[in-house]
């Protein structure tokens, strides 16, 4: 029996000889860098490249060779999911049928410019080639603003499909088809079925997800298709998609929940059809963009979006006369048919109208789309003349607002949702109106890789384990120390010491379940208490931070950034805390930033705020005037800040550069007395806003206080300042922008 089990053995060894280099390897498998680079030396038409399983290390490889149509050079892995690139570590390939696949890179980001370029230099590019089924997970560069690709894509006729790629958090495009040789224009490259996952906000130009040309290039043609892939809450700018140059077809593909649009920047010719995006009510979430000549919006669906101006559902920009080739050009000669647009808050024709910007649509046409809603009467806002612009055959819902006397028909509609998710009018009135489903639609099921798990990229508040922290000294820094991401501390009533400052490297929340008059107290020894580096994020709830144990020196704080650059974006909420004694010495703030940081949420709720030698939120770090800025949404609501020598609040946007979203603010049921008016307070102000995107101030009181200040620059800001009161209060200070009061007294 020995014998017979040996024979097999031997025998299915033999035959797999012609598959494997010996048994139980596979044919071609090269285990380090040296035998990679002979394997690619002597790789002929057919032949397979096998990485082994493992993690490769700040490896650089260069796949180069010439197969053919039907036998391409191919690198693939021993187990997908068992081979990840890490560290410093990119992929370089050129040449004619090549064909990668499996590869995943992740801990790390690329040394170079990209992680995956389709060349190998300025003149050794791809034609031909395929990548599929590759990852990049959060391969990001730690300093924010060090930009970079994931992917480039040159030459031509080349595939990128089936892949994922997740949580780029530093500058620069997710995906870029680049046009800067002749060899790369005309391309006919396919992009399709791809993941592309969550891309947090960047807070600046340059976070595009995709992005097709430059506007250098931009009337040349790439013909690039992009078609069935899936844009899960790609929120890095106001342009998810960017095309940039001429007769690109994007198709097919779903956009859910993304704060953006897909925007035909540049280039004319563009067709957008059969694409769909779910905004789910979500801010900020767009739909489509039109710029240039000749472009056709068609059979696209838009439900739940709620962005206005360049985020709105539909946008037709106007252009610049004689436009230079990175300004806006003319909309001529374009048409937006047979769009269904289901609860979507904004429809903007010539936005962006201004003094530059004067070029109106024209031989424009918007003909048999559904525009519907709920509970929205205004669902066009019309910034300048739309005589060039056609309307005919529209269906608008029953309360909806006409824009023009003909070219809209108001229908009570009602939808049901089919088979795809989509809600579908029933009435005989729609036959003909709006999208029809036609093709494939990109899913998160049909699209990326299947062999490595997915998972919600933020750790959420809350969502780890409730661990309870007694009093005492450095108690709370080791709790900190010893806790996971989403864990709440609830501290027991009593005194906490800290002789060393907490670093927070994942998100926590210090809470108590005391009454009002038994508070924890936290006091500290250090020039700060909690420092929130990458990775962290903080939640305060019903304690007492008390600052006299605090070195007597300029500079402290209670809360800090770190120092050095964030990619990865934060959250703070203070809430029904109360902060006080911050004035040992000068300039001792609630909370201070840094350049190259930036926070999702800053929340200060039902908290009070007294005797502080600083700024409360001194969020002012970013003054490169390049629009990038520290925070996207502030909201402070149910405080009291007396005697505050700095700044309640400092927000900072400077430059005029549109592609970002905010910094946006609600600033209400406040109460403010002495604030603002200490010698060191720059801003002169008690609450100063300069390129704040949206603002409102309202039902708070200001006695003895420095004034509110606003400087308003881009974007056509929103502003509104009603239902305050100002005792011993200057007035409001401006730069002549427009904003609306309502209800303001002085006394």
């Amino acid at each position: 029996m020995r014998n017979n089990t040996f024979l097999i053995w031997a025998i299915g060894c033999l035959f797999s000889l012609s598959f494997f280099g010996s048994c139980g390897e596979p044919e071609g498998l090269v285990k380090d860098v040296e035998a990679f680079k002979k394997a690619v030396e002597s790789a002929k038409p057919g032949d397979k490249i096998v990485l082994a399983n493992g993690v490769w290390k700040d490896v650089e490889l260069v796949f180069t060779g010439t197969g053919t149509a039907e036998a391409p050079i191919t690198l693939t892995v021993e187990e997908k999911g068992k081979v990840t690139f890490e560290g410093q570590s990119n992929l370089r390939l050129a040449g004619e049928y090549l064909h990668v696949e499996g590869l995943v890179f992740k801990n790390g980001y690329t040394p170079t410019k990209e992680v995956i370029s389709f060349k190998k230099d300025k003149t050794h590019l791809c034609n031909h080639c395929r990548v599929t089924e590759c990852v990049i997970d959060n391969y990001s560069n730690p300093e924010r603003f060090e930009s970079d690709y994931w992917v480039g894509i040159y030459g031509k006729n080349n595939r990128f499909d089936h892949n994922y790629l997740v949580g780029k958090r530093n500058h620069g495009v997710t995906l870029a088809v680049r046009l800067n040789t002749e060899e790369s224009r005309e391309n006919n490259h396919r992009i399709d079925h791809n993941y592309f996952g969550h891309r947090p906000i960047l807070g600046a130009n340059g976070g595009e997800t995709l992005r097709i040309g430059t506007s250098h290039y931009s009337l040349t043609n790439s013909n690039t298709l992009v078609e069935c892939n899936y844009f899960d809450r790609c929120n890095g700018e106001h342009e998810i998609i960017s095309s940039k140059s001429c007769q690109n077809i994007y198709r097919n593909n779903t956009f859910f929940e993304c704060q953006g649009t897909l925007t035909m920047r540049h280039g004319n010719e563009t067709l957008v059809e059969n694409n769909y995006f779910f905004g789910n009510g979500k801010a900020n979430t767009g739909g489509i963009r039109i710029i240039n000549e000749s472009q056709k919006v068609i059979n696209n669906y838009c439900e739940g979006l709620t962005g206005y101006r360049f985020r709105g559902a539909l946008v037709i920009m106007n252009g610049v006369p004689n436009s230079p080739l990175n300004r806006y050009f003319q909309v001529i000669n374009s048409e937006a048919s047979h769009n269904t647009f289901v609860n979507c808050d904004h429809i903007q024709l010539c936005a962006g109208s201004d003094e530059e910007r004067s070029a109106v649509p024209v031989n424009t046409k918007i003909t048999d789309n559904i525009f519907y809603h709920d509970t929205k009467d205004e669902l066009f806002t019309v910034y300048d003349d739309i005589s060039g612009i056609t309307f005919s055959g529209n269906l608008i819902s029953e309360r909806a607002t006409p824009i023009t006397p003909t070219g809209f028909e108001k229908a009570k509609l009602t939808f049901k949702r089919d088979e795809n998710g989509l809600l579908m009018p029933q009435e005989e009135i729609a036959r003909g109106k709006g999208m029809t489903p036609a093709g494939e639609r990109a899913t998160p099921e049909n699209t990326g890789v299947t062999w490595y798990p997915r998972r919600e990229e933020e750790v959420r508040f809350g969502t780890g384990k409730t661990r309870p922290v007694s009093p005492g000294i450095n108690t709370l820094l080791e709790a900190v120390r010893s806790s996971e991401p989403g864990d709440v501390l609830v501290l027991e009533p009593g005194t906490y010491i800290l002789e060393k400052a907490i670093d927070l490297t994942h998100p926590v929340s210090i809470v108590s379940n005391a009454d009002a008059a038994n508070k924890p107290l936290i006091q500290f020894q250090r020039t700060s208490l909690f420092n929130i580096e990458n990775g962290g994020s903080l939640t305060l709830k019903n304690v007492v931070i008390d600052g006299r144990e605090a070195p007597d020196a300029h500079g402290n704080t209670v809360i800090r950034t770190s120092r050095y650059s964030m990619n990865r974006n934060y959250k703070l909420f203070i809430e029904d805390c109360d902060i006080k004694n911050l004035d040992i010495n000068h300039t001792f703030d609630v909370v201070r930033v840094f350049k190259n940081t930036f926070a999702d949420s800053v929340v200060l709720r039902r908290s009070t705020f007294e005797k502080v030698d600083g700024s409360v939120l001194a969020l002012d770090k970013e003054t490169d005037d390049i629009g990038i800025y520290n925070a996207e949404n502030v909201v402070i609501e149910d405080c009291t800040f007396r005697d505050i020598s700095g700044a309640v609040l400092h927000l900072y946007r400077g430059g005029r550069d549109e592609s970002t979203f905010g910094p946006m603010l609600v600033f209400d049921r406040n109460t403010l007395e002495k604030t603002g008016t200490g010698r060191r307070n720059k801003t002169g102000a008690s609450v100063s806003l300069y390129g704040v995107q949206v603002a409102y101030i309202q039902n708070s009181r200001f006695t003895d206080s420095a004034p509110v200040k606003l400087h308003l620059v881009v974007g056509e800001p929103i502003t509104k300042i009603k239902d305050c009161v100002f005792v011993r209060t200057p007035p409001i200070e401006d730069n002549g922008e427009p904003y609306e009061t309502e209800n303001i007294v002085y006394q």
